[in-house]
């Protein structure tokens, strides 16, 4: 596979000159830490839901298989080999000397268990589901077996989503799942208050050696400005997703660093295929020529980000090399709005994210732009989880969202096949077309990884032609932290903040 380690730089700026170095401050083990996070769990916890990331980051959740950013490949975690024994079966030993936070040992039986919870949700995860994975199970004591539909050579890639995490059996004796005490990371969950923060402690029995924090505190903070103040203050030693308006302030900020990475972020307003006037083509890229993406990203975004080329961003391996930004051409749009028949007889909504603090003058930027063209634009704020259920089902014109291609498994296949296939579980689009369904399946099948790159760069292109959504900016992700935090390694895929490694030192 051609690394994603060039795509996900790690950069770091900020911190304050006459400080002791990183390397001369003694990790104190009686420390604990609190880590501001942009999104609360939903859903009880249920492993396929987005719960299974907040579960990952805080060093609870583990998974058979991880992906390394730096290495750029799927490596060991539960499991320490793996192989294709067959076109559609491949087998995962299980690692020795493995036990659960509730004493309990980790098994393939239990494993499977566990995977198999996910299998049979009544939602199923978007990395792992029916449509991908007949069946789990174990074939001996240390051996999981997993059988796919048709032959995918991505297996051990789908076995590092988080939402693939293993879990002790007695985590799925209620009607819930209940992950505390029942993980096998290096934090067990001990308390929560409800959309607001998880207290975890030490898990003094981890498999994979000292764990250097007494505990942690991760917080549900949706307010992107609150979180980069938290950090400044103190209040917080670690921040995620900083917002670009609070950089300038941070980044001279003494006692913190700000970390940049590239990722496969594009801030996306989502297009409602499936409703007038959004399913027809010409009024969707009418509203593409009406944007002015050179100026949302410099002035909103402040030159943090780029404007987006399309689906995926120019540097990742798998986009087309002729793929460039769209221009503002408001002539143009005007004719392509008389093309498509289209009249104002009523205003179009956006919904904006306020998860993402930028959200807000983002809509702002559009509304502006659509007004040039006669298009008039309302704009309301939700918290995703209250906007989800209505996007899903098709109860919307316009969503502001951003969306991480590599967060469900760490290969474009998973991102393009549940974003945008006719049975996409997550095709906020409500886009289908056929031609781009039969390019997916066979991309699925490939395991050349050269040949499947030119198949994703097509299906990449079909989304662009259709202006299925307008891909706004490509983002970086911009985590802050206290200097006193040490051995902290930024994730670009959000899912490892808090690890055995993760220390803090007494001052």
């Amino acid at each position: 596979m051609i690394g994603l380690a060039a795509l996900l730089t790690l950069t770091g700026c900020g911190l304050s000159g006459g400080q002791p170095s990183a390397s001369e401050k003694v990790a104190d083990t009686n420390q604990r830490i609190v880590v501001d996070n942009f999104r609360a769990p939903v859903a009880n916890w249920a492993l396929e839901s987005d719960a299974a990331y907040i579960l990952s980051l805080s060093g609870c959740l583990e998974t058979l298989t991880k992906y390394d950013a730096a290495q750029g490949k799927v490596v060991p975690f539960l499991a320490t080999e793996w192989k294709q024994v067959s076109p559609l079966e491949w087998d995962f030993t299980i690692r020795d000397g493995v036990t659960f936070q509730d004493g309990t040992e980790l098994t393939a039986e239990s494993a499977a268990a566990s995977l198999n919870s996910v299998l049979k949700a009544k939602v199923p995860a978007r990395a792992f589901g029916p449509s991908t994975v007949s069946s789990v199970q174990a074939t001996d004591a240390k051996t999981v077996r997993v059988t796919t539909p048709a032959e995918s050579p991505l297996v051990p890639f789908r076995l590092a989503s988080v939402n693939t995490g293993i879990l002790a059996p007695a985590a799925y004796q209620g009607a819930t799942v209940d992950p505390f005490g029942h993980c096998t990371g290096p934090f067990t969950p001990v308390s929560e208050k409800a959309k607001q923060s998880l207290t975890l402690d030490r898990n003094p029995n981890y498999w994979g050696g000292e764990v250097k924090l007494a505990g942690a505190e991760v917080r549900f903070i949706t307010n992107g400005a609150t979180r980069a103040a938290q950090v400044q203050t103190g209040e917080a030693d670690i921040s995620l997703s900083i917002p670009a308006s609070s950089l300038s302030s941070l980044q001279t900020a003494p006692e913190v660093s700000v970390l940049k990475a590239d990722s496969p972020r594009t801030a996306t307003l989502y297009m409602n295929n499936g409703r007038a006037p959004f399913n027809n083509v010409e009024f969707r890229k009418a509203l593409r020529s009406a944007l002015d993406l050179e100026a949302l990203a410099a002035s909103v975004y402040e030159g943090a980000a780029l404007p987006a080329t399309g689906p995926f961003a120019r540097s990742e391996p798998w986009a087309s090399p002729e793929a460039s930004s769209p221009k503002q051409n408001v002539e143009e749009a005007k004719k392509l709005l008389a093309d498509a028949g289209y009249s104002a007889d009523r205003p179009l909504e956006i919904i904006a994210i306020v998860e993402r603090a930028e959200f807000a003058d983002v809509a702002t930027v559009i509304q502006d732009n659509l007004k040039g063209i006669g298009v008039p634009v309302s704009i309301h704020a939700k918290e995703y989880a209250s906007a989800e259920p209505d996007v899903l089902a098709g109860n919307y014109d316009m969503i502001l969202s951003q969306r991480n291609r590599l967060i469900d498994i760490a290969d474009p296949i998973g991102f393009l096949t549940a974003d945008y296939t006719c049975k996409g579980t997550y095709n906020l689009s409500h886009f289908c077309n056929e031609e781009y369904d039969q390019l997916i399946a066979t991309a699925a099948r490939t395991s050349n990884t050269e040949e499947r790159y030119k198949l994703y760069a097509q299906a990449g292109a079909i989304l662009d032609d259709q202006a299925v959504n307008l891909w706004l900016v490509n983002e970086q992700a911009t985590d802050a932290i206290r200097s006193n935090v040490l051995s902290y390694v930024q994730d670009p895929l959000s899912r490892y903040v808090l690890t055995a490694q993760t220390a803090k030192s007494g001052s």
